[in-house]
């Protein structure tokens, strides 16, 4: 009688999709290599450039460090940022000079391969997290969800911080016991481990605090001893994580700098962000997160709806809604939650599958004996999402802003030959990578862009997109001159003349883009060499 009662009481409160029994189809080993092998791929699609910080901020500071050059940008001045994410590449450079492999080639893809290692990691823990929920049959289209996912293939395996932080929100939330329904003996150490990740993951990027206040409040909410969890926990574990962090950037700057204290007072109090511009309060619902989804949209809300985790439904809105307040709004900032989105969209395609997925009465076993193929609807959905996120992430990892990254590669191998002596780039502020790429020690000059405390007062770079022509003619009173000039068309139609006067002619041109983003449209990026 006793026994009939836990197994009614379990019935009702673990909503999985599979006995607890009932043996794995699939190894998380298997499924590991299987995602391994995919992100190594979408490391090596990932050919164009998305933003700045995945060079500027990871590769060229290890680069600095393993090589003794490299820049470091105005925010490593102020003490904004923290060494722990830009050492992860540090050794794979010196493994990389160790074996003499630091060409131009293993240079541009090294980076993003590691990246990839930790990506696949990422994807076996939505697996894992969602399989928890709500058994194997959702978390294997969870994992097509986030496979298939054009904006996931186009970022995550990119060297920004925000992909390894996004990994890391991945893996601790598989560790949280407030954000799991089944929970046991180990829950008080996985816990532990959950808050081992969390910090780390504010280490790299100390806005994750968001995510993890939100379920460090859950937690201490169904905690049941609260003051130990507190005090013996979140103490001891934030307080050694941060002052490791502390003491890495003690050694690397030379100086005591509190990272997380700056980069709070840069981006919150005083709104430093907002220099790079600003975005309505609704721009992640009506369109930054809606285009990350894309066409996963309505799986998304169904998901939702559905399959009634509100934790994880909170955890987004709490999230969404919090980097809505702020003025400085970017893609990659909300990228962490994304893959719960894509959870709920596994959701809604198991239950297409089989409508009685969603049941806590169901059995992957059972179901098995009737997947011989899939239903209409089905194969309908699964043809929607790879017709429409296969061509958006190929284009955007292949096509669209390649120019960048296409003309350092151009250049590191002029630069191995001896024909580059100097380089200038006339192009917006950080437009293309630098150091980590070229890998030859050569002076190099661009446009800076570093924030004013004054409000109203433009950059070098802002002053030279106004008006290219008026503020070469007073440059080039004070320039050596580069044996190489980069720019954008856009530009370059403006200053031909100019750089003809100073003997100076086209040499290459490489396609970036069929339509603008920011600016005007820079169709090509072009390369000008001095004829000596």
């Amino acid at each position: 009688m006793r026994r009939r009662r836990e197994t009614h009481q379990d019935e009702n409160t673990k909503p999985t999709l599979q006995t607890p029994n009932s043996p794995k189809s699939v190894s998380d080993k298997q499924i590991f290599a299987f995602c391994l092998a995919f992100r190594m791929l979408n490391s090596l699609l990932v050919q164009s450039y998305f933003n700045p910080d995945e060079h500027w901020q990871g590769p060229e500071v290890a680069h600095r460090i393993a090589f003794g050059y490299g820049h470091l940008t105005w925010e490593w001045k102020q003490g904004i940022r923290s060494y722990f994410h830009p050492l992860i590449f540090v050794p794979l450079y010196k493994f990389l000079a160790l074996l003499r492999l630091d060409t131009a080639w293993f240079m541009m893809r090294a980076p993003r391969l590691l990246q990839s290692v930790f990506s696949a990691v990422g994807d076996l823990y939505l697996y894992k997290l969602s399989s928890v929920l709500f058994g194997d049959s959702v978390a294997k289209w969870a994992l097509f969800s986030q496979l298939s996912n054009w904006f996931m293939f186009y970022c995550i395996a990119r060297t920004l911080s925000n992909s390894l932080e996004t990994v890391l929100t991945l893996v601790s939330l598989y560790f949280w016991p407030c954000m799991r329904t089944s929970s046991g003996k180990s829950s008080y150490v996985s816990r532990k481990w959950g808050l081992v990740l969390a910090a780390l993951a504010c280490a790299i990027r100390p806005t994750s605090a968001v995510t993890w206040m939100y379920v460090g409040v859950i937690e201490l909410f169904n905690a049941r001893d609260k003051l130990k969890f507190v005090f013996l926990e979140v103490a001891p574990i934030g307080t050694l994580v941060l002052g490791l962090t502390c003491l890495l950037d003690r050694f690397m700057y030379g100086s005591w700098v509190l990272v997380p204290l700056n980069f709070l007072k840069f981006n919150f109090l005083s709104s430093g962000g907002d220099y790079y511009g600003t975005h309505a309060w609704h721009w992640y619902f009506t369109q930054g997160f809606t285009v990350m989804i894309f066409s996963h949209i309505p799986f998304c809300i169904a998901g939702i709806i559905y399959s009634k985790q509100w934790k994880f439904t909170g955890l987004l809105a709490w999230v969404l809604g919090f980097y809505s307040i702020l003025g400085h709004k970017e893609f990659r900032f909300v990228l962490p939650v994304l893959p719960i989105a894509l959870m709920f969209s596994g959701y809604s395609l198991a239950m297409i599958e089989d409508p009685g997925a969603g049941s806590p009465q169901y059995k992957e076993k059972e179901f098995s004996k009737k997947r011989n193929k899939f239903p209409p609807k089905m194969t309908a959905a699964i043809l929607f999402l790879l017709a429409t996120n296969i061509p958006m992430a190929l284009y955007m990892s292949l096509v669209h802003q390649k120019g960048p990254e296409d003309v350092m590669n151009h250049l590191a191998k002029e630069a191995f030959q001896g024909k580059v002596k100097s380089i200038l780039f006339l192009t917006p502020c950080h437009a293309t990578p630098f150091y980590s790429m070229l890998h030859h020690n050569l002076p190099m000059q661009f446009l800076d862009c570093t924030p004013s405390e004054e409000k109203g007062v433009l950059d070098e770079s802002d002053r030279f997109m106004m008006d290219p022509v008026s503020f070469m003619s007073k440059f080039a009173n004070n320039w050596s001159l580069p044996s190489h000039i980069v720019l954008f068309d856009s530009e370059e139609q403006k200053l031909r003349s100019f750089l003809i006067s100073f003997d100076y002619r086209e040499e290459k041109r490489f396609f970036n883009a069929h339509f603008k983003v920011d600016r005007d449209l820079q169709a090509s990026i072009v390369v000008y060499v001095r004829i000596q």
